[in-house]
């Protein structure tokens, strides 16, 4: 069997002998043989494994690739492929949440949701009210009020708080980001930006921005598959898979 040593693995990738040994300390490559002489001695399966992990990071992020590598190298193939399942579900979700908050932009953009989702000419909305249209508490309304999402006037004489127009319209795409899993913090800069630019244009470019992202992280996803198939083929831990004709039969009566 021909071995390799740390460095082999480094230059691969343009990264440091330390970084390979950490990765095999964290558990995202196999731990290595050692010569007599206390050296690292890596093999094939090492190489792959720091293939797919690489290629992992920019599709699933550190956290959830070194679970998925961690399952791995455990041989807990069912629980890597459910790490695998969460990523996809995540991207999904991020998605979804991308057309919602795009098709609210729109609507701001031509007024087409004026009469549905904002009150006309100089009616306003208590606390109540608006916690009541978007299916929050009040509280969760003055929580984003004490991080700089929502700017509400208040009544003269009670200190009431009074939400116009433009303060339902932040609380809404607030309440669509808050769905997506954005932070109170990241939220607060996206509704700063919509309110400094006087209209859609920042929201717009952030969403644009978005979607690159989303693509670039899907695209990823795809060549990591690749590589983490190659790896658990090195493993000899999958089932045998079904021949193509047998593939074929499946989906004809699936």
């Amino acid at each position: 069997m021909d071995y390799l040593r740390p460095f082999d693995l480094a230059r691969e990738h343009g990264i440091s002998t330390q970084a390979v040994r950490n990765y095999e300390r964290d558990g995202c490559i196999p731990v290595a043989e050692r010569t007599a002489s206390g050296y690292r001695t890596y093999t094939e399966v090492h190489a792959a494994a720091l293939r797919a992990y690489l290629a992992l990071i920019p599709a699933h992020g550190y956290a959830l690739s070194g679970q998925i590598m961690g399952a791995l190298n455990a041989g807990e193939l069912d629980a890597a492929l459910t790490a695998v399942d969460r990523g996809h579900a995540q991207l999904l979700r991020d998605r979804v949440t991308l057309d919602a908050v795009g098709q609210a932009v729109e609507h701001l953009t031509t007024g087409a949701d004026t009469a549905a989702h904002a009150p006309a000419g100089t009616e306003t909305l208590s606390i109540g009210e608006l916690a009541r249209r978007l299916g929050v508490t009040a509280a969760t309304l003055r929580n984003w009020e004490e991080t700089g999402i929502l700017a509400p006037a208040r009544e003269p004489v009670t200190g009431h708080r009074m939400y116009g127009a433009n303060d339902i319209r932040d609380a809404e795409l607030a309440h669509l980001l808050r769905r997506g899993g954005y932070s109170l913090e990241h939220i607060s800069t996206v509704v700063q930006q919509l309110r400094t630019a006087g209209g859609t244009e920042a929201l717009s470019a952030a969403l644009d921005d978005w979607r690159r992202r989303l693509t670039t992280r899907g695209v990823s996803m795809l060549d990591a598959a690749v590589r983490l198939g190659q790896y658990v083929a090195l493993l000899g831990i999958a089932p045998p898979l079904p021949r193509p004709d047998q593939r074929f039969e499946t989906s004809q009566h699936g």
